[in-house]
């Protein structure tokens, strides 16, 4: 009997061996779900990009710099974008995007969900590369709309995949009240603009690491760009407050020079460009339609000049940086014909005082 059981024994040693050798042996992979203890974006070395084309033929690719996102273990996918990391690699342009077409200072992110499935996932330890439809739910620009997407989830390795878009995704300004950022957009870089973009993206993600273990090493970074600077050389503000001149969302209740609330987020945008600008004085002008008599148009442009002032004051920039004016209905940026284009003549513009 002792010899049938160490005869036995042997057997059993000699057919670990020989699946250990044949790659047959039990790993941590087959121990662990592929999406156990959940999975988290590596942002540093993932890519976000969108491509625009301008005067009829020009394409533009663009980016963001900062983004995060995780998987968790029942497959629901999350990733956030800030989108004042937005970078077209020319300064005033991203400003423009910010301030003209994602009014980040209203709608500081884009969120896309999605999820996962399970059961989808369970051979990709073999196959190791897997091409799915996937809806994905993004809100932007405060609509949230549902779009299709390719999407092609390659594993790396036991504790890193890869997340990519098969094919470009088509996104329409139209679907997400993007229509007059277009329309700005056009007006301030005298272009053209297709309303619709294509998204692609290349996210790695790293599996959560188990209690007492630390997490995998990322792949190598891409370059990714810097969000706004601390400080800010003349042109730069110069462009910044041209730029918030066009951006027509400082609101006043009708007739009078009392500041609706909307405006806050825009004027604390810049109050913030401001603080970045030391040492220059900043002319504040009102500017309002045709409608009434020139006197009457001018003291409610002065009275909203002022109004304005007294806000950024009021943030902690100091009253002698400010320089008010009134213009009137003096400076109309179009003909005063149309209720859109009066809308368009009652703003507040922003511009460094020289000297």
């Amino acid at each position: 009997m002792a010899n049938t059981l160490r005869a036995f024994a042997r057997t059993v040693l000699l057919l670990v061996i020989v699946a250990a050798l044949l790659g047959l042996a039990p790993t941590a992979q087959a121990q662990v779900g592929l999406l156990d203890r959940g999975w988290t974006l590596q942002p540093g070395a993932s890519t976000l990009r969108f491509q625009s084309v301008k005067n009829v033929s020009v394409v533009e690719s663009s980016g963001f710099a900062s983004f995060s996102g995780q998987i968790d273990p029942q497959g629901a996918a999350e990733v956030r974008v800030l989108l004042d990391s937005v970078d077209t690699k020319i300064d005033l342009r991203n400003v423009r995007m910010r301030f003209l077409f994602f009014e980040t200072f209203q709608f500081p992110e884009a969120v896309i969900i999605t999820r996962l499935d399970p059961a989808m996932l369970a051979d990709l330890p073999s196959v190791r590369r897997k091409t799915m439809i996937l809806p994905i739910t993004l809100s932007l620009h405060g609509v949230t709309g549902t779009l299709a997407a390719e999407v092609v989830v390659t594993l790396l390795g036991d504790d890193m995949v890869a997340v990519s878009s098969g094919t470009p995704v088509s996104i329409k300004a139209a679907d997400f009240a993007l229509e007059g950022g277009i329309a700005k957009l056009e007006e301030a870089a005298g272009v053209s603009i297709v309303p619709t973009a294509t998204v692609t993206f290349d996210f790695i993600f790293a599996r959560n690491a188990a209690a007492g273990t630390p997490p995998p090493a990322a792949p190598a970074a891409p370059a990714q760009a810097a969000l706004e600077a601390e400080s800010l050389d003349l042109a730069a503000c110069k462009g910044r407050f041209e730029i918030l001149s066009r951006s027509g969302n400082i609101y006043f209740s009708a007739g009078s020079a009392r500041l609706d609330l909307r405006s806050a987020p825009l004027l604390d945008s810049l109050v913030d460009i401001i603080s970045r600008c030391p040492g220059l004085r900043i002319e504040v002008s009102g500017h309002t339609d045709s409608d009434g008599s020139a006197a009457a148009n001018q003291r409610l442009s002065q009275a909203r000049a002022r109004s304005v002032g007294e806000y950024i004051r009021a943030k902690g920039i100091a009253g002698d940086r400010l320089v008010i004016v009134g213009q009137g209905e003096d400076r109309p940026v179009v003909a005063n014909d149309t209720a859109e284009s009066k809308a368009r003549n009652r703003r507040i513009e922003f511009a460094v005082v020289d000297g």
